[in-house]
């Protein structure tokens, strides 16, 4: 009974991870003003990018550092886009998620000859190691992305609560005309949230592939950008309620691995209880929560 708690626990946290990673970039975008659907392709980016440079150079931390700057310059064409030219957000999303996915397998294939990659020789590594102290921790199976994943999540509330910079992004996504009324350049924030987001995304896409897998396949990431979106609604663009929001599904995809397929329910039914609860939660709450009043709108500084 303990090892199967200790097997849930682990599981759920492990699957939370790379969503941690997007929900929080997409909470950076939105708390400025700009939706970014995008996530999905910005972390399938990431995935593909982390994976690739881990195994080319040998080493997972280099992967994992480019595949957030992979996520980040993709989200600078969100945000060129949505800030600079004004597009619908939404289109724009769109068309990141079609943008990341294409170049991610058009990157794999150019590199390896092939829409898979070989497993890396070497995986992020886990936060206890058998050989530790510690080591009966090790059974819970915790990787050190989600000790970053946490320390980012403390580190997004202590700026929203407790920095000048965070009371900027948020008044640039409830009121741009004031915050540019008093001095604020609405337009340079909103880049660096925009920016900030597709490289957290990034990392949770090479989380996925360096931590949760060991090589990248193009069902890697399987709508796991809209998961995230759907716990930063969920979450009330709120940093800690968005990560609470990821454990929650991540302990439905852990719910999925534990239950597997039987007798009485085949595996493909179970496979699908992540994304019926995101539909019941987008149903449920997604009236409910109230996001920043100028999210998706464009901002004019002539208006």
């Amino acid at each position: 009974m303990l090892d199967k708690l200790l097997l849930l626990i682990s599981n759920t946290i492990m699957y939370s991870t790379p969503l941690a990673f997007g929900a929080l970039g997409g909470l950076m975008s939105e708390r400025s003003g700009v939706i970014n659907i995008g996530l999905e392709g910005m972390m399938t980016i990431g995935a593909a990018t982390g994976v690739s440079i881990a195994y080319i150079t040998g080493n997972p931390w280099i992967g994992f550092l480019c595949a957030g700057i992979a996520g980040g310059l993709i989200a600078l064409l969100h945000a060129i886009a949505s800030i600079s030219l004004r597009a619908d957000q939404s289109v724009s999303g769109i068309a990141i998620n079609l943008l990341g996915s294409g170049a991610s397998l058009f990157l794999v294939r150019i590199i390896f000859g092939s829409l898979n990659t070989p497993p890396v020789p070497k995986k992020l590594p886990k936060l206890f190691s058998d050989s530790s102290i510690l080591g009966a921790f090790s059974r819970l199976n915790f990787e050190v992305t989600a000790v970053i994943a946490l320390l980012i999540m403390l580190f997004i509330w202590f700026i929203f609560a407790k920095t000048k910079w965070g009371l900027r992004i948020s008044s640039v996504g409830e009121h741009p005309i004031v915050a540019d009324s008093l001095g604020l350049n609405v337009y340079k924030i909103r880049y660096i949230c925009v920016i900030i987001s597709g490289f957290l995304a990034g990392l949770g896409g090479a989380s996925m592939t360096l931590s949760v897998l060991s090589n990248f396949v193009p069902t890697a990431i399987s709508g796991h950008g809209f998961i995230a979106l759907t716990a930063v609604i969920f979450g009330k663009w709120k940093p800690l309620s968005v990560y609470l929001s990821c454990l929650f599904f991540g302990l439905a995809q852990a719910i999925v691995i534990q239950l597997g397929g039987g007798a009485m329910l085949s595996s493909q039914i179970v496979a699908m209880l992540p994304y019926v609860l995101t539909i019941i939660v987008l149903v449920l709450f997604v009236g409910r929560s109230v996001g920043p009043k100028s999210s998706g709108v464009p901002y004019e500084k002539s208006k």
